[in-house]
C-alpha cells in the first residue's frame, strides 16, 4: 500500500478515529457538573465515570482475542462507532441518574473497540515505524479530545445541556458509515492462531510493567482533566466558558507531547527516560492543582501537566505492542487496554469516596502520589533492563 491510496486510507482511518473520540469528548468537560445539576453527589459521579473505564476493562481483551481468532478487525470498529452513537442518544433522551449510569457504560463498550483501531492502523506500517503510527493516530485522539471538550462549554451556553450529546450520537453515525470504507489489508493464509499462542502474550514481562504505568497515567488523566478538574474549576468560580480555556490550555501541549514523541523525544531521551521525565513533570504539577484558586495560573499549571501526560500515552502504547508478533497484537493490544481501563474506573471511584470524605484537593495529591510511584517503579525497570544487557554482553563475549 503506497503513494495516494496509503493517503486515503489513512485519511479515512483518521476521520473515523476522530468521530469516535470527539463523541465522547464533547460532553465530557459537562458530566460531573451535568451529574451534580441532576443530584448526583460525589459518590455518584466517581460512579459514572469510572463505569466508563470499568467497561473497557471488562470488554477490551476478548475483542482482543476474538479478532485475534477471527483475523478481522474493520466489523468491530463498525460495532464501536454504532455503539458510541446509542450512548450519546441514551444520554440526550434521559436526565434519569440510572440511564446516565447506563450511557456512559455504553460509552466505555464502544471505547474497548479501540483495541482493534490501533492494531489495525498499526498493520500499515512496519514494524520499525509503530512509535510513528502510535503517535500519529494518538495525536488524532488528542485532536478530538482537544476539540470536543473546547467547545463544550460554548455548545451547553449556546443550546443547553443535552446538545453535546446530540452532536456526539449524530458524528458517531456518521463514522460508522465511514468505517464501512476503511481498508483492511488481507491477512496471510497460514495456521491458525491458537487460544495456547495467545495465553503466552498474557504474560509478557514487558507488557505486564507497560500496562501497569498505563493503569496509573490513566488513573491520573481520567481523575483530574477528564473527570474532578471541571468540578474543581467551578468550585473556584470559573463557568462554563472559561472551563474550556482550561481545557485547551491543557489540551494544546498535551497534543505537541504527543505529536513529537515518534520523532524527537524518544530518539533523544530512549524510551526509558521519556517516561521517567513524563511521570516526575506529572508529579509537580498536579501536586500544584489543588493550591490554586484563580484561572490563569490553573491554565499555566494544566499546560505543564498535559504536556507530560502527552508523552505518556503514545510511548506507552507503542511499547505494548512493538515487541509482539503481528497475528498476536489485538491480544497484546487487548491485555494492555484492559489493564490500564482498570486505572480509569479506580482511579476516578476512589478519587470520588476521598474527595466525599476530605475534600477535592485529596484526589489531586492522591494522583501525585500514583506518578511518583510510576516514576520509580520505572527508574528501578531501567536499571533492571540495563544490567540484564549487560549480563547478555558479557556471556556472549
Amino acid at each position: 500500500m503506497v503513494g495516494s491510496a496509503f493517503t486515503r486510507n489513512k485519511v479515512i482511518f483518521y476521520s473515523v478515529s476522530f468521530f469516535l473520540w470527539f463523541s465522547h469528548f464533547v460532553y465530557l468537560p459537562i458530566l460531573s457538573p451535568y451529574i451534580e445539576f441532576l443530584g448526583g453527589k460525589y459518590v455518584y459521579i466517581g460512579l459514572v465515570l469510572s463505569s466508563y473505564g470499568f467497561m473497557q476493562f471488562v470488554c477490551r481483551l476478548p475483542i482482543g482475542i476474538v479478532s485475534d481468532l477471527l483475523k478481522r478487525r474493520k466489523p468491530f470498529i463498525i460495532f464501536g462507532m454504532c455503539t458510541s452513537a446509542a450512548s450519546c442518544f441514551l444520554f440526550a433522551l434521559t436526565e434519569h441518574l440510572g440511564f446516565v449510569l447506563l450511557a456512559r457504560a455504553l460509552a466505555g463498550v464502544a471505547a474497548a473497540t479501540w483495541v482493534v483501531f490501533t492494531v489495525l492502523f498499526s498493520s500499515y506500517f512496519t514494524d520499525s515505524r509503530v512509535h510513528e503510527a502510535m503517535s500519529s493516530i494518538s495525536f488524532i485522539v488528542v485532536l478530538a479530545q482537544l476539540l470536543g471538550m473546547i467547545v463544550s462549554g460554548f455548545i451547553v451556553d449556546s443550546l443547553g445541556w443535552h446538545a453535546p450529546f446530540w452532536i456526539g450520537g449524530l458524528l458517531s453515525l456518521l463514522g460508522a458509515t465511514l468505517a464501512l470504507l476503511i481498508y483492511e489489508p488481507n491477512v496471510k493464509a497460514g495456521a491458525p492462531v491458537q487460544l495456547g499462542d495467545l495465553s503466552s502474550v498474557i504474560r509478557e514481562p514487558l507488557l505486564l510493567k507497560v500496562s501497569f504505568l498505563s493503569i496509573i497515567a490513566h488513573s491520573i488523566i481520567f481523575t483530574t482533566m477528564f473527570g474532578f478538574l471541571p468540578t474543581y474549576a467551578t468550585r473556584i468560580g470559573l463557568n462554563t466558558q472559561e472551563l474550556s480555556f482550561v481545557v485547551f490550555a491543557f489540551m494544546i501541549p498535551h497534543a505537541i507531547g504527543t505529536l513529537f514523541l515518534g520523532n524527537v523525544i524518544v530518539p533523544r531521551l530512549g524510551k526509558w527516560n521519556a517516561l521517567n521525565v513524563a511521570f516526575l513533570g506529572t508529579v509537580v504539577f498536579t501536586l500544584l492543582t489543588p493550591m490554586i484558586d484563580t484561572k490563569v495560573p490553573l491554565m499555566v499549571v494544566q499546560g505543564f501537566n498535559g504536556f507530560f501526560l502527552g508523552i505518556l500515552f503514545p510511548l506507552l502504547l507503542g511499547m505494548s505492542i512493538e515487541s509482539i508478533a503481528r497475528e498476536k497484537r489485538a491480544t497484546a493490544m487487548g491485555v494492555y487496554q484492559a489493564l490500564y481501563a482498570v486505572g480509569m474506573f479506580t482511579g476516578p471511584f476512589l478519587a470520588g469516596v476521598l474527595s466525599a470524605s476530605f475534600g477535592l484537593a485529596v484526589g489531586f495529591y492522591f494522583c501525585a502520589g500514583l506518578a511518583l510511584l510510576a516514576s520509580i517503579l520505572v527508574f528501578v525497570w531501567k536499571r533492571n533492563e540495563e544490567r540484564q544487557s549487560i549480563e547478555r554482553f558479557d556471556m556472549s563475549g
